[in-house]
């Protein structure tokens, strides 16, 4: 396989600015600092961390929504990083999103054939209405809904059913990246199912690319090949989904497989590994590795010497010094399940 998204040394600083009339800067939140990975040809690769690491933003800089600070994003051989105007909008027809939350990410006062054929009419494709309206009401069939309600609203939908018209909207130009930033988030435990499979249809029906972000690790576990772990704007740890669950390397990713609630009386009383303190501000980080101030096994070279992704020989490149060894692993509670 070829990548079809390469990241490198990915920045993005939001400054931070005092004063009414004369702004100046006063520092600047490191929301993205220096994040690098590939996206392969047809794999779902999986973004996961805890709120503020930098997901949402890592998506929106490779869709370009956002200007990066700096470093580059490749995206099918081109390099994208600078694009703007007409060649920018030439690459988002490859590319598409879908939202966080489905409320407010949908027109409330355009019906659901506008909302699906935006796409169509902003990139000139099915110019004629009556063609247009058969290919949105295929799209309805294909993510489950019934085409006879093209002519509805999105308040007479449900969460479920508005996320399957961003989905629609989203497969409208047939794009070979889709980046679904914690699609199911604001779903109903009932309904998060139903659209993680359709997710997994559509992937293998339209051979698609999946960029797929939460911080549920159950969920990313069910649909991702490989899982980067994000904490506090950089990557810590990446690797084939098997080989990162099975035997994490970094504290972190053990730390958040060890939270993860598993209904299994054989594991009363299995000893969990919990974090202490909050996540450190974006806006001043802690030096080095910006984990170490949470850390169970931080010494004093944590916060002095910044570590590097390197292979573990376990199948998952991790940045850390000390990483987890085989017998810790069950003591924070992380078995594989199969």
């Amino acid at each position: 396989m070829s990548a079809l998204v390469e990241v490198r040394d990915l920045v993005k600083h939001f400054p931070i600015t005092r004063g009414i009339v004369i702004q100046r800067k006063v520092g600047a939140v490191q929301a993205v600092d220096g994040v690098s990975f590939d996206v392969e040809q047809g794999e779902t690769l999986g973004i996961v961390g805890e709120t503020g690491c930098g997901k949402s933003t890592t998506a929106r800089l490779i869709m370009r929504l956002l200007t990066p600070t700096s470093g580059s994003i490749r995206f099918d051989g081109q390099d994208i990083t600078n694009l703007k105007g007409a060649k920018l909008k030439a690459v988002r027809r490859e590319m598409q999103m879908i939202f966080q939350d489905p409320y407010s990410s949908l027109n409330p006062r355009k019906t659901i054939g506008t909302i699906i054929s935006e796409p169509f009419v902003i990139h000139g494709l099915e110019q004629g209405k009556g063609e247009r309206r058969k290919a949105v009401q295929a799209l309805m069939e294909t993510v489950g809904l019934n085409p006879e309600h093209y002519n509805r609203y999105p308040h007479e939908f449900s969460g479920g059913q508005r996320q399957r018209i961003g989905v629609a909207r989203a497969l409208a130009l047939k794009p070979k990246l889709l980046i679904a930033d914690e699609p199911v988030s604001a779903l109903d435990v009932s309904i998060q199912a139903q659209v993680l499979n359709l997710l997994r249809d559509l992937q293998s029906e339209f051979g698609l690319t999946v960029v797929f972000i939460a911080h549920d690790l159950s969920v990313v576990r069910h649909m991702c090949d490989r899982v980067a772990v994000m904490y506090l704007g950089k990557v810590v740890e990446v690797g084939p989904g098997d080989a990162l669950y099975g035997f994490p390397r970094h504290p972190y990713t053990g730390a958040l497989l060890s939270a993860v609630p598993v209904v299994d009386p054989s594991r009363h009383g299995v000893a969990r590994h919990l974090l202490s303190g909050d996540v450190p501000s974006p806006a001043n980080p802690p030096s080095a590795c910006r984990f170490h101030t949470r850390c169970p096994k931080a010494q004093e070279r944590c916060s002095i010497d910044e570590p590097e992704l390197e292979d573990k020989g376990t199948g998952t490149t991790a940045a850390c010094h000390y990483p987890l060894t085989r017998e810790e692993v069950p003591e924070i509670g992380v078995r594989s399940s199969g």
